[in-house]
């Protein structure tokens, strides 16, 4: 699985990334590009402590989910969107795009941190688990966006 601190990886989401545009339609859901790469800053704002989102440790969540969050099986299309990663704003492709590149950025630097504050919902992931959730979260949305 790959992993958003694997320097390629890193690479690769950021290349991908830059080939979206405001002409860039969906291939599935609700989302527009606008939209997408503003719900994709949630997760970098929770692996960085800059955002909780109201979250609170839930057993059945990890019980559940939490291995499928860093796994190597792809999510499958039409998954539901958490409720505070929604939104019926429009947002500028070109503002929401900066800030989840600088995200990312941000997140890529500190790879080398040997422990990360748990998740508010799903609580501690390695840091290798941090990276593969990060990257394939990106994955699936570009490929939602067929990028």
């Amino acid at each position: 699985m790959k992993s958003i601190f694997e320097e390629d990886s890193y690479n690769e989401i950021k290349e991908r990334i830059s080939k979206l545009n405001d002409n860039t339609q969906a291939r599935w859901g609700k989302m527009n590009v606008g939209q997408m790469t503003w719900h994709c800053q949630g997760p970098f704002n929770i692996i960085l402590g800059k955002d909780h989102y109201g979250m609170k440790p839930n057993w059945l969540a990890k019980l559940l989910f939490k291995k499928s969050l860093y796994n190597s099986k792809p999510w499958r299309k039409g998954l539901p969107t958490a409720k505070f990663l929604k939104t019926q704003e429009q947002k500028d492709l070109n503002v929401e795009k900066a800030k989840l590149e600088a995200l990312i950025d941000e997140t890529f630097a500190q790879r080398d941190k040997p422990e990360w504050e748990p998740h508010p919902a799903f609580g501690y992931f390695t840091t290798q688990q941090w990276g593969q959730m990060q990257y394939k979260h990106l994955d699936h949305h570009l490929r939602q966006f067929g990028v």
